[in-house]
């Protein structure tokens, strides 16, 4: 499937434990691994995870039940009434991945920007007791941005 073993495990739990979908696996995903990796890249191992998922689910239903220690193991149990035929371009699913990225590289520039403009506000400084204000909120918003982000 083109995917690690730890990664198809991370992806496997969240399916079937927490049962998330393609959107809510995204965001999970994004907050856990948004230090090293891209919300693009994020979004992309979920789409890859779910287009397989999509086009291998119904072979579940034809397998012998087995005993598996995990609990998101592939054997569904045959009371298990959720769907198994799915379309594997999820395009509501998806569509709505590519507007979190998206808004997600737009808060990063914005992010950028602001930290730029923070660091630019030492050089304008005067002798007004209302501009020294201002700079000392926006020292304190930049800490805790860093803080934050970091």
């Amino acid at each position: 499937m083109g995917m690690t073993y730890e990664e198809l495990s991370i992806f496997g739990r969240l399916r079937k434990t927490l049962r998330y979908g393609p959107v809510s696996m995204f965001k999970n995903l994004h907050n856990k691994w948004g230090a090293t990796l891209t919300p693009s890249e994020v979004a992309e191992g979920v789409k890859h995870f779910f287009k397989y998922y999509s086009i291998n689910c119904h072979k579940m239903t034809v397998l012998i039940p087995s005993y598996h220690a995990e609990s998101y193991s592939p054997e569904d149990n045959i009371f298990d009434l959720r769907q198994f035929l799915y379309n594997t371009k999820w395009p509501y699913q998806f569509q709505k991945i590519e507007d979190l990225v998206r808004d997600l590289d737009v808060e990063k520039g914005q992010r950028v920007k602001m930290r730029e403009d923070s660091s630019d506000h030492r050089k304008l400084k005067t002798n007004g007791d209302v501009h020294d204000s201002v700079c000392l909120i926006l020292d304190m918003c930049y800490r805790f941005e860093l803080n934050y982000v970091n």
